[in-house]
């Protein structure tokens, strides 16, 4: 195996999950700043916040399909592109109908990259360390999380700061009197660089399979895994192939089916947990908790670092425990912490930091359990042909829940309070516990053609 190749391989593909974390997360410093300029009630606010969302529902829905007929290196391009434009964009527009704009560009690019990134990786991982390597796209969302809430938190210092007394009227506008433009405009710098590093990557080995392209398949898998285990995996896509139906109605039927509610449940069920509430919404979270903005500002990054922290137990873990102790262990902490949190607010009890600390068990909960090991899942249950159109599928769901979020959390919080949103959190996140327990197969140190083989045997 050629450790050295998978890991660069796997770390370039992770850039699209980088991207997809600061797009998430630039965002929660800008909402009290985007609300007071340009006025806007609960759920304008709200729009602002799911409207990235919305074009992700849109980028997932075509990923899946252009992926499986053009390629996932080439559709990743595409991403790349629409997030640079989308910063670009929003740090320069004046009409808040046109940041909304671009803010949709940036979320089609996030739906894309939110598919494809952990999808081409674990088209190219062996299978001992495929959980591994899967996890660094989640340590990317996190680390682009975290580096968001630093610049965020950086900017907003330097505004307030002499910095930019004496510059252009230009450079006052962007970087002081409407410093969330540089916040938003800042990603243009990690998108550039995922753009020109995706030209350095090989095509996924296992789309070349799917499109009978064996020959340059084999060439890649044996530069990574070696020749006779490339001739193994080869062997095996071939007695695949004679057992299963051609086309999309595959993940209708049999095994795969379960698979595909499988994959759906778990993935709705990592945004119903409130997740991205604490994402979006934290620093309005901790103002009401009794942070001032600039400390709220500064839990964020707390939140961020934490984030990347329990993510590498993950990568650490993943492939030793299983993909199903991961999950269970974690989604039993995510609902002791929102119960927890819920109960704090409803008792009005005056500690912040008591509060942020269970925050802090929550998130981290999450990011050893539903956050890596929910999307290793999703991208090797899927049958080869079709993996990306299956993916799509369940990605969706994902997104829908994500969006419900954006949009729902600022009514929630007005009107089911705080401790009422956070209950609500732990009520949606019972079903996966059902589905980890009785439903979902181990997959840890299978390769992609024996769970295939699982699926259609079941």
């Amino acid at each position: 195996m050629n450790q050295r190749m998978v890991y660069k391989l796997a770390t370039i593909a992770s850039l699209g999950g980088f991207l997809f974390g600061f797009d998430t997360a630039v965002i929660s410093g800008t909402i009290g700043f985007v609300t007071n300029q340009f006025d806007l009630d609960a759920l304008v606010q709200g729009w602002y916040v799911s409207c990235a969302l919305v074009g992700t529902i849109i980028g997932t829905l075509v990923a899946g399909i252009l992926s499986d007929r053009y390629g996932r290196k080439e559709v990743l391009v595409v991403s790349g592109i629409l997030f640079g434009l989308s910063a670009a964009g929003c740090m320069l527009v004046n009409d808040f109908n046109y940041l909304i704009t671009y803010r949709f560009i940036g979320g089609i690019g996030v739906g894309i990259a939110s598919i494809l990134s952990p999808l081409y990786i674990s088209e190219i991982a062996p299978a001992l360390i495929r959980g591994r390597l899967v996890s660094l796209y989640q340590l990317a969302i996190t680390l682009g999380i975290l580096v968001a809430y630093f610049t965020n938190a950086w900017f907003l210092e330097l505004s307030l700061s002499s910095t930019f007394d004496n510059t252009s009227e230009a450079t006052q506008k962007i970087f002081v009197d409407q410093v969330w433009r540089i916040m938003l405009g800042s990603e243009v710098v990690p998108a550039f660089l995922f753009l020109v590093l995706l030209f350095f990557i090989p095509k996924s080995p296992r789309w070349l399979l799917s499109k009978g392209q064996e020959a340059k398949a084999e060439q890649i898998l044996a530069t990574i895994v070696g020749k006779s285990e490339a001739a193994r995996e080869l062997n095996l896509h071939r007695s695949n192939l004679k057992k299963e139906t051609a086309g999309i109605k595959t993940i209708f039927k049999g095994g795969f089916k379960t698979a595909m509610i499988v994959g759906i449940v778990l993935a709705i069920s990592t945004q119903l947990c409130g997740i991205n509430a604490v994402i979006y919404y934290g620093p309005r979270l901790l103002e009401e908790a009794g942070f001032q903005l600039g400390d709220a500002l500064g839990g964020q990054v707390i939140i961020g670092i934490v984030n990347v922290l329990a993510t590498l137990i993950a990568i650490w873990k993943i492939d030793q425990f299983g993909r199903r102790r991961l999950l269970l262990v974690g989604i039993t902490g995510i609902i002791l912490s929102l119960i927890t949190i819920g109960t704090l607010f409803y008792l009005e009890v005056d500690s912040p930091y008591l509060l942020i600390t269970f925050i802090l068990l929550f998130v981290g909960c999450f990011s050893f359990s539903y956050g890596p090991v929910v999307w290793v899942l999703l991208s090797e249950i899927y049958p080869t042909n079709i993996r990306g159109f299956a993916m799509s599928i369940a990605t969706f769901a994902l997104w829908i829940g994500a969006t419900s979020v954006g949009q729902m959390v600022p009514w929630l919080l007005e009107n089911l309070k705080p401790f009422g949103t956070f209950w609500l959190f732990a009520l949606f996140t019972l079903p996966s516990v059902y589905v980890v327990l009785k439903i979902l197969p181990e997959t840890k140190g299978k390769t992609l053609e024996e769970i295939e083989r699982y699926w259609l045997e079941n």
